[in-house]
């Protein structure tokens, strides 16, 4: 097995390889026009080298917003100015730009400090534990989990050594994959890819998948959850299709988001060569079945996955034999992962509800600040983050964690569902807890007296606002 830990000692000398290998270069193949288009809209360069201009089809002033300035707290009134009209790849131009401008390079890639490298080792000892803090190994590992977490899975299993991945290219994959989740979004950042990276791990562990899943099928199912959110913009896809926006043209309006994952990835990985040394054939046979993964986490069509998943287990004809029903199983595990936040242990599972609520109500800001209509569970007045939960819970996650425990009906999938049930709970009170103040306060009581009130139902002077959601106090 590779000495992973020593490589990880030795990242700046194969950083510094990847970075001065990479340097405006385009390595997609010129008849896949696909990859080549997304490139040519992802780097600003390119674009201005090639005097390539994407067709517009709009002017709905959202265009001439710059995707970096969605989630910021700071607007600038220059901004919306800047002509910046893609989503690929900014972390990256960025980091090439200061390179180019001779100033020096900020990127985070200082995996482990010594003072952290033995506990991070002792938490991934312990990486297929369902209660396993992506939070805290992030801060262990100084903002690198996907890269590292990713890593130490793919070595694990041995696929390092048994697809005689190069190293450098591995490292430099791992790296711009991270670079490409945008920090700023609140939910749909690394630390979400590296979650349902680690859950992934936990269900193709389950005695089901373990003996069956080939080591194809385990590349796979881990690269598709660490890029299955790649180069997120932290909206949806209704927001791209009623804003026009070229991805929307570009996939027609289906899977827009999906699509633009699995495309993001397959550049990243002919970019590094990191399958350049298989066949031809094998390499693009990969790169479909990634693509068929990545596209199963398409929210919109839940229902066909679920349906499809639960006539196999009403006739108990899946084959685990069978190449293809291993592939559905990897769908339906990813699916899983895409959406666990929900079943985790409550202190985990409310941060996720927090962020992915946040990245909601940002969007119904942009919204309304551009006369949109506002899309659904993204108005911060109308809705909590109580209510949101317990919706998904019930329609959403309910039904499909369900279905999974009848196919694996393990410890950890009535762990799963005990946890979700805890957590609907927990939501559930806190929603009749500010239900319950609200109905105090007089309709016409000002924002300090309803403070007053909340304090008076806490029990004390210094209680927290109603509109704040206090700390869960059930331990799941």
């Amino acid at each position: 097995m590779v000495g992973w830990w020593d490589v990880l000692h030795h990242r700046n000398d194969i950083l510094c390889i990847g970075v001065i290998a990479r340097r405006g270069a385009i390595s997609y193949d010129s008849s896949d026009q696909t990859a080549l288009y997304i490139r040519m809209l992802g780097d600003v360069r390119v674009r201005s080298q090639v005097g390539f201009e994407p067709e517009r089809r709009s002017s709905h002033p959202y265009l001439y917003i710059d995707f970096r300035t969605l989630h910021s707290e700071y607007e600038s009134h220059s901004a919306p100015e800047r002509r910046v009209h893609r989503l690929l790849s900014f972390q990256r131009y960025l980091h090439s730009s200061r390179l180019l401008r001779g100033v020096p390079q900020q990127i985070p890639l200082h995996i482990l400090d010594e003072d952290y490298t033995g506990q991070a080792r002792c938490m991934l000892e312990k990486v297929g534990n369902w209660n396993f803090d992506i939070f805290l190994f992030d801060r262990l590992t100084n903002g690198n989990s996907l890269i590292t977490l990713t890593f130490h899975l793919l070595n694990q299993y041995g696929l390092v050594e048994l697809y005689q991945l190069d190293m450098v290219k591995l490292w430099r994959f791992l790296v711009m994959v991270q670079e490409d989740y945008h920090s700023d979004n609140p939910y749909h950042n690394a630390i979400h890819a590296a979650d349902v990276t680690q859950a992934m791990y936990c269900y193709m562990r389950e005695p089901m998948l373990a003996k069956s899943l080939t080591s194809r099928d385990i590349l796979l199912g881990l690269l598709a959850a660490a890029t299955h959110d790649l180069d997120h913009p932290g909206v949806n896809q209704p927001f791209l299709i009623k804003t026009d926006h070229y991805l929307a043209t570009l996939y027609r309006n289906t899977s827009v988001l999906e699509n633009h994952h699995w495309k993001s990835a397959v550049g990243l990985l002919r970019e590094t060569g990191l399958f350049s040394h298989l066949p031809a054939e094998d390499s693009l046979n990969m790169e479909r079945e990634l693509g068929s993964l990545i596209l199963a986490t398409d929210i919109s069509r839940q229902n066909d996955y679920l349906s499809k998943f639960r006539l196999h287990l009403d006739q108990e004809n899946l084959c685990l034999s069978n190449a293809s029903h291993r592939h559905f199983l990897l769908q339906m595990a990813l699916k899983c992962a895409d959406i666990c936040n929900p079943c985790r242990p409550w202190e985990l599972s409310k941060q996720w509800s927090e962020k992915v609520t946040k990245e909601f109500f940002q969007q119904g800001d942009i919204e309304k600040k551009h006369k949109l209509e506002v899309s659904p569970l993204c108005d911060r007045v109308a809705n909590t983050v109580g209510n949101i939960q317990m919706g998904f819970m019930t329609y959403v996650a309910e039904p499909l964690f369900a279905e999974w425990a009848r196919f694996s009906d393990t410890r950890l999938s009535q762990t799963m569902l005990g946890h979700m049930g805890l957590n609907k709970a927990s939501w559930s009170g806190l929603q009749q807890e500010q239900t319950s103040v609200t109905e105090e306060v007089e309709p016409s009581t000002t924002g300090t007296d309803v403070e007053d009130a909340a304090a008076r139902k806490d029990g004390n002077t210094g209680g927290t606002s109603s509109k704040e959601i206090p700390q869960g106090s059930r331990e799941s």
